[in-house]
């Protein structure tokens, strides 16, 4: 498909969607999980990785907000790979940074499923990490999650059950840019 047919497509997609957290809700959400995120890791010299590519926008947008010490690392592990259903879990690339005996905090867009998340949860707990916690802007509210009553430490926003885009989230790779939450007509 051309390039230009793909662009009206998307910027279609984008336009005819219904806008479920404006930019303002998703500031005062962040601007609250930060205080949390303070309060309870504030003194711990965590280690903070992001959940690549969808977690880019969420931990940039935290890490402003959180006035403590601490180290930065990303983590990529992806069951998408630009389709809209998820698959196997793929590990692109593994942290640099030492966890071992460390606080450690996973920052992730969304928690729908949770497969992607349990499973980066797990391999930080394999790798000696003294406390892990997560936390994700979004969580999808249905009861189809990898464990029964999975939730992550610091939650944003409690959303509905529908594909979600931005503020990290994609639609087919693209619109993670988007300025606030949405999900497309009749998904």
């Amino acid at each position: 498909m051309p390039v230009e047919n793909n662009l009206e497509r998307i910027k279609k997609v984008f336009t005819e969607s219904d806008c479920l957290c404006t930019k303002e809700q998703v500031d005062s959400a962040l601007d609250k999980m930060a205080e949390d995120i303070s309060q309870q890791l504030g003194d711990t010299l965590p280690v903070v990785y992001c959940v690549m590519n969808g977690g880019l926008i969420t931990t940039g947008h935290l890490l402003t907000r959180l006035e403590f010490p601490l180290e930065v690392d990303y983590i990529h592990a992806t069951r998408y790979r630009g389709e809209t259903t998820g698959g196997e879990l793929y590990w692109r690339v593994p942290p640099e940074v030492n966890m071992k005996d460390r606080t450690v905090l996973i920052i992730d867009d969304i928690l729908d499923e949770g497969h992607t998340l349990a499973a980066i949860l797990e391999y930080c707990n394999e790798q000696g990490a003294k406390a892990v916690y997560s936390a994700v802007l979004v969580d999808k509210m249905h009861d189809r999650k990898a464990e029964k009553g999975m939730k992550a430490n610091f939650t944003g926003l409690d959303v509905e059950d529908r594909y979600l885009f931005g503020y990290g989230m994609d639609f087919q790779g693209f619109l993670r840019n988007a300025p606030g939450i949405y999900a497309p007509k009749g998904m």
